[in-house]
């Protein structure tokens, strides 16, 4: 099932993420080296650049202006008469924004949507329905808007996927639609939503400052799917150079696809797959997108590894993804029919996306092995002594695999220790040390890599168990307040190493952030409490328009 579902709708709009960007620093983790510039905007030729480009954010995530543009039946488009056409996608109406968290200062790119309530509205703002996000980690950033100037952030693009649950549903009897994704959602109390976030305003004189564009797909949700990735077909994308977060190397995204055989029909998520030329633009033109088989087999007029065309998703003209509003109105959702014919080649053999302009080849594809393992929630907080586990899926061309094992390497290579260049004040402190630290059934991940095997929904579950790190990450050796904790990372993959052919998705790991233990005197004062709250004032200066952290009248009140 999922949002990648004949019953499903699109919406469009803004996000606003209000982030704070004083965090970015580790440098301005030391409470003894903080000074007061730290808090200040970033100014022209300023090295280092202070407080970056948004000192003052709360964190705060919102949905602003966001309007259902499409909705889909299993028979079809929604009939124009049906109100949930003209109803809007909003957040709450009766608690505090939702939060976007970074897991830490060297490990900025999972960062999570915490506390997000989604309500679909009609036109007059009564509440329809109401569900709690499951708090989400992006993933799949890219280098999307080719044309960007500015480059850094305003130039990337991101997946978010999760489910709604503590479903709460208003009178909805006069939508079809609406009727039938409540009965959809009424055995597993969940829905299926995915939405894609680019664009972002890095200009602090706009009155969007810190907006871009949101377009998303909600849909029905399976009881013991998973909550965070698709078990469907999955493109993968090898890496090109020169990237600022990652450049494709065919020119297109790692995406997902779901072969829906009793519908004859797969659907494509080409919503973060396409590159834009400039930042929350139209997609670019490069011709039609040609969905084929890659068949090793020689038949006759075919020659082995020659593709064969299952269908094409037309770049121009009705439906065409490059003409105005086909982005909005399908969130990047592509279904092409298929023949019961063309359904018996897609489970066999590997499945490739292509097109052709004058300039170039644009090309991506499965394993040719169709496999593929990934974990499910892939961002942990632990304390030492907590228990966690890591789930991952295991999948082979789209379907479930069960006795897959699977083993779990320690890996920091996309973690981000900080240089001592700019716009950094100096480098920051070495991450994934010590590395015995994470342990599954009482062995460090550091020594050989743990397995599981997947059972019959491909499903493996691996325990992990966190030490101390120590104050590994304080400053002045270990004497002055720091980072608390430390971020590691660990890469699910197939044991057997043969498997795993290639390209492999940077992004496709866990991260962790374990905390330093702690312990409380007793009683507790300002003496052990002052660090704490001193850098909470330095990191997080919208707090002094309420109270000053760092002062103990202020907090005593």
């Amino acid at each position: 099932m999922s949002y990648l579902n004949q019953l499903r709708l699109h919406f469009a709009g803004q996000f606003q993420s209000n982030i704070s960007t004083v965090n970015n620093d580790p440098a301005h983790f030391d409470n003894a080296g903080f000074q007061s510039t730290y808090q200040k905007p970033q100014g022209p030729g300023m090295h280092p650049p202070n407080g970056w480009f948004s000192p003052q954010g709360d964190a705060a995530f919102r949905l602003l202006g966001c309007t259902v543009t499409g909705a889909w039946l299993p028979s079809g488009p929604v009939a124009a008469s049906d109100p949930v056409l003209s109803s809007l996608i909003a957040d709450s109406d009766s608690q505090a924004p939702a939060k976007l968290v970074d897991l830490d200062s060297e490990q900025q790119l999972v960062s999570q949507i915490w506390g997000l309530q989604v309500r679909i509205a009609d036109s007059h703002g009564h509440t329809l329905l109401r569900g709690d996000f499951e708090p989400a980690a992006f993933i799949d950033i890219w280098d999307r808007a080719i044309g960007a100037s500015s480059g850094g952030d305003a130039n990337g693009s991101a997946i978010y996927q999760s489910v709604l649950g503590n479903l709460q549903w208003g009178n909805v009897g006069g939508s079809p639609f609406l009727t039938a994704l409540k009965q959809a959602s009424s055995a597993s109390g969940m829905l299926s939503i995915k939405f894609n976030v680019d664009g972002i305003n890095l200009d602090h004189k706009s009155p969007n400052f810190l907006c871009g564009r949101i377009v998303g797909t909600i849909g029905p949700a399976a009881h013991g799917e998973p909550h965070h990735l698709v078990i469907g077909r999955q493109f993968m994308a090898a890496p090109g150079p020169d990237p600022n977060f990652f450049n494709p190397l065919g020119g297109i995204n790692f995406f997902a696809a779901r072969v829906d055989a009793a519908a004859q029909c797969i659907f494509l998520d080409l919503g973060n797959a396409i590159q834009t030329q400039t930042p929350g633009t139209g997609l670019i033109d490069i011709g039609p997108l040609a969905l084929s088989v890659l068949s090793p087999i020689a038949t006759p007029g075919n020659p082995a590894g020659q593709a064969i065309t299952l269908g094409t998703v037309p770049n121009s003209g009705p439906g065409g993804y490059a003409t105005a509003g086909w982005y909005e109105s399908t969130a990047g959702v592509a279904v092409l029919p298929l023949t019961a014919e063309q359904l018996q080649a897609v489970a066999i053999y590997p499945l490739a996306l292509s097109a052709q302009t004058q300039q170039r080849q644009y090309f991506i594809s499965e394993w040719t092995n169709g496999l593929f393992v990934r974990a499910d929630a892939f961002v942990h907080r632990m304390s030492p002594g907590e228990p966690a586990s890591i789930t991952v899926y295991a999948m082979q061309r789209g379907k479930p695999l069960a006795g897959a094992s699977i083993a779990f390497a320690l890996d920091s290579s996309q973690l981000q220790p900080t240089p001592a260049s700019f716009p950094y004040v100096g480098a920051g402190p070495d991450v994934a040390t010590p590395a015995d630290v994470l342990t599954s059934n009482q062995v460090p991940l550091s020594t050989t890599p743990p397995t599981v095997t997947t059972d019959a929904q491909g499903r493996g579950i691996l325990p992990v168990a966190a030490g101390d790190p120590g104050n590994v990450r304080w400053f002045n050796s270990g004497q002055d307040y720091g980072i608390d904790g430390q971020v590691y990372g660990v890469r699910p993959a197939f044991a057997d190493a043969s498997l795993n052919e290639g390209p492999i998705n940077q992004w496709n790991f866990v991260s962790f952030l374990v905390w330093s233990g702690f312990q409380a005197s007793n009683p507790v004062t300002w003496a052990d409490l002052a660090p704490i709250f001193q850098q909470y004032a330095n990191l997080y200066p919208v707090m002094n328009r309420f109270l000053d952290l760092s002062d103990y009248d202020s907090v005593v009140a």
